[in-house]
């Protein structure tokens, strides 16, 4: 993969500030005129630009913010326009990279606003240039290690970020503030192993969810780009639609002073010690992908979760699953696979991430 080029750092031209496009937004007391001009002056990072960034950069941009970035590494594919809103069926007949067709769209709600689409796979060769030179992250992502990367990010270098995840009919997110409140590893140390949460691909997901997980995230970023950090919420939210259930749970008590990353400062997903790696295999139109951490999975359940996804066949060694494309994933006890089908890394990553959660 060619080495992306951020097309433009310079702050961009803002518009329309005070004008007819912002006067609903500017006469709610909290924002006003004021709001809409840090607004205007803010950079923010969209990592992910599936279905929860979809939501989060669309309010992002009609809301005004001045400058923002959208970082994905996929092409859009038909089973993405349940519940990823941005897109359209010309999206997909296209080919288009996630980042490319989202600039397209963001750019006509609003010309305003800078668009800087980055179609790359967040690592941590690359987070440092990637998330560079912005005033918060939001996170759209889908997969366990790109959160953590974040997160490491995040605290090293004092830039907010906002978690969030969405998955059938529940979600949650919790804004981290480096240095005040808990960062993501407070709560949650270490990433779980691959196989033992559920995704969207072994459990499926409705659109309302992530409409309002995305919501949340995008209102917290409302929040602190136009200075009334003293609004946020300040917990880990959590939401089923299914079961009309809310439940925010204070965090302000979660921060370890021994927390491996923003009590100890070590930053091992940003320094690469604890990040997994793809590779494709010579000649065999197939990928490689080895976890971030070793694992003994249970095959037999993991079959069990995976019936839906595809044809399986498993022996005491390994579980082979026949998926649609003509795309074959064969999956070790210690957590490495082998995707066959293509040679693509991210594609590859992607598949790994939607099928195991990480």
């Amino acid at each position: 993969m060619n080495k992306p080029i951020i097309q433009n750092n310079a702050a961009p031209e803002i518009s329309g500030v005070g004008s007819a496009r912002y006067a609903r937004q500017i006469r709610f007391s909290p924002v006003g005129e004021k709001g809409q001009q840090l607004l205007a002056g803010s950079r923010a990072a969209v990592v992910g630009m599936g279905a929860l960034g979809s939501v989060i950069a669309q309010h992002l941009v009609r809301s005004g913010v001045g400058y923002v970035r959208i970082i994905d590494r996929d092409i859009i594919e038909w089973s993405n326009l349940q519940r990823q809103m941005l897109y359209t069926e010309e999206d997909v007949l296209s080919l288009l990279p996630k980042a490319e067709a989202a600039a397209a769209h963001l750019r006509a709600m609003n010309s305003s606003v800078f668009i800087d689409p980055i179609v790359a796979d967040l690592t941590a060769m690359n987070a440092e240039e990637l998330l560079a030179d912005v005033d918060l992250i939001v996170d759209g992502s889908d997969n366990f290690s790109v959160r953590y990367l974040i997160n490491d990010y995040s605290v090293k270098y004092s830039i907010p970020w906002i978690y969030g995840g969405a998955v059938g009919a529940s979600g949650m997110t919790m804004t981290i503030i480096p240095g005040e409140s808990p960062c993501y590893r407070c709560l949650f140390n270490e990433p779980p192993p691959p196989g033992t949460t559920d995704t969207c691909e072994t459990s499926g997901v409705i659109s309302p969810v992530v409409d309002i997980i995305g919501s949340l995230q995008a209102t917290e970023a409302i929040k602190l780009l136009s200075g009334n950090k003293n609004a946020l919420h300040g917990t880990l939210f959590q939401v089923d639609l299914w079961n009309h259930a809310w439940l925010p749970i204070s965090v302000a008590k979660s921060k370890r002073s021994h927390c491996d990353c923003c009590g100890n400062r070590q930053f091992a997903f940003l320094e690469d010690q604890m990040s997994g790696s793809a590779a494709a295999l010579c000649g065999r139109h197939s990928v490689q992908i080895t976890p971030s951490q070793d694992a003994l999975l249970n095959l037999e359940e993991l079959a069990e979760r995976l019936k839906p996804v595809g044809t399986i066949t498993r022996n005491r060694f390994l579980l082979r699953i026949e998926l649609e494309a003509d795309l074959t994933l064969v999956l070790f006890q210690d957590g490495r696979a082998i995707v066959q089908g293509t040679d693509q890394l991210a594609k590859a990553r992607s598949l790994y991430a939607e099928l195991l959660g990480n």
